[in-house]
């Protein structure tokens, strides 16, 4: 049997700011009383009006998804990532991504980027209003600065 077959899953939306961040944390103390694996995934794509660039470039973008993954592992967890999160990069909108991945998932767990008091983001919000399992929306941790995310 493969590690983390049968168990619960919890899917972490992941892009690098301080509320994905404290989103992986909080999916990692969930984890042990669930007996979950947690799944950090970070999507990309490429933004709309690159079309012709996409010989050139694509690569680049991937590379800095993969990147942030990587930071966004070693700020949770330092050096050594605990064994049950595994990190997946997925092309696509991470809404729809997201939405669709939480059909068998136990848990989803985003970060919460809007522009303050209670409002969600756009993908915090798509997920809360779509997806197919209960969703916890993680704000980042107070002073933390996700530059513009």
């Amino acid at each position: 049997m493969e590690a983390g077959e049968g168990q619960p899953r919890i899917i972490v939306g992941v892009d690098g700011s301080g509320a994905s961040v404290q989103a992986l944390r909080t999916a990692r103390a969930l984890a042990g009383p669930l007996d979950a694996v947690v799944e950090a995934w970070t999507c990309w794509d490429v933004p709309a009006g690159f079309g012709l660039y996409l010989a050139v470039g694509i690569d680049g973008f991937e590379f800095a998804a993969k990147q942030a993954l990587r930071q966004a592992l070693a700020d949770a967890f330092g050096t050594l990532v605990p064994p049950e999160i595994r990190g997946r990069l997925l092309r696509g909108s991470a809404a729809h991504l997201l939405i669709d991945g939480s059909r068998e998932a136990a848990l989803l767990i985003v970060g919460r980027h809007g522009r303050g008091g209670f409002v969600p983001g756009s993908v915090s919000s798509a997920c809360v209003s779509h997806a197919h399992c209960p969703v916890l929306v993680v704000p980042a941790p107070a002073g933390a600065s996700d530059g513009g995310r």
